[in-house]
């Protein structure tokens, strides 16, 4: 080596112990904050689906009642996959019923079930949901077919019944139930040619373990409730006095009718029909809207049916 020339050794920087714990720290804050942020974010998704907006109750009132009737007979018409024009008030029924009672109107999160197919299309069973004080109770089940037999633009087969629910649902918006109470629709009920079976099993699915069904239909004929249903021990039946009447169902239901509520307690479920007359025969029209006055006094006492059904605790 030449002379006047040294090696040495060059000794490596030492690192700034402040550095590495920042290195370490860093990427550890921003995957801590992360999740934080996301459980906050979670927190309040939660918080907010179970607030109950529902607040904007409206009493019953018989000219809305007909306003309601008005438009499933007249604007939306025949309700069934049959035809175009079935087809066409299918959906302005579905989209009538999700715009009367969602957040512009009743305020209620209207949940949308995808119904059966047909090779029309397929419409959906809605849902609106009073949650109630107490989640784990059994829930009582307020329902109504919204669809129509073909050839007919369904007044009693289900304009009256689907028009009282609806009611039923604004007047008890932000109530304060003990048990979780559902208003629920659904695309098929009273056109024997669609799926009805179908539609029913996949109700049946969402609404096991139900306290009481009712089946609310043909609520134009009088002012007076009458109560039918397979099951003579039906807890609804207790709750009826000054309301109307309870009967077996074989005194609304003759050996060809098509009894919705029957059909429901088949697939296991303690579903009574609540309606003002018998079952509207294939032979009739059903082509006439109701007395407004009636209709609002049926509906009124299907409300007070409801109270009573939540205080049976």
């Amino acid at each position: 080596m030449a002379e006047g020339w040294r090696v040495t050794e060059e000794t490596p920087p030492r690192r700034d112990w402040r550095v590495a714990l920042l290195l370490t720290l860093l990427p550890l804050w921003l995957v801590v904050s992360s999740g934080v942020g996301i459980w906050l974010y979670l927190r309040h998704q939660k918080k907010e689906a179970e607030a109950e907006i529902a607040l904007f109750a409206t009493p019953v009132d018989g000219s809305d009642l007909a306003d309601d009737v008005a438009k499933l007979i007249g604007f939306a018409g025949e309700r069934h996959p049959g035809s175009a024009a079935g087809v066409q008030g299918l959906n302005r029924a579905a989209a009538m019923i999700e715009g009367a009672l969602g957040p512009g109107n009743a305020g209620y999160r209207v949940e949308r079930h995808r119904g059966p197919a047909t090779p029309s299309g397929n419409w959906p069973l809605l849902i609106a949901t009073i949650r109630g004080k107490d989640a784990k109770l059994p829930p009582l089940w307020v329902v109504a077919p919204y669809d129509s037999r073909a050839g007919s633009p369904g007044a009693e087969a289900n304009a009256t019944g689907t028009a009282s629910v609806l009611a039923a649902a604004r007047a008890m918006a932000g109530f304060e139930s003990g048990r979780p109470v559902h208003f629920a629709f659904l695309p098929h009920g009273c056109d024997p040619e669609s799926p009805v079976i179908e539609t029913l099993e996949m109700f049946g699915k969402r609404a096991q373990g139900a306290y009481a069904v009712l089946v609310v239909e043909a609520m134009g004929g009088g002012g007076s409730l009458v109560l039918s249903s397979r099951e003579a021990e039906n807890p609804v039946f207790s709750r009826i006095g000054g309301l109307g009447e309870a009967v077996g169902a074989e005194a609304i239901c003759l050996e060809d009718d098509f009894d919705l509520s029957s059909m429901l307690f088949e697939t296991g479920l303690p579903a009574v029909r609540v309606s003002t007359r018998g079952l509207v025969k294939e032979s009739e029209p059903d082509v006439s809207a109701p007395d407004a006055g009636r209709h609002e006094t049926a509906t009124k006492a299907l409300v007070e049916l409801i109270r009573r059904l939540d205080r049976a605790l």
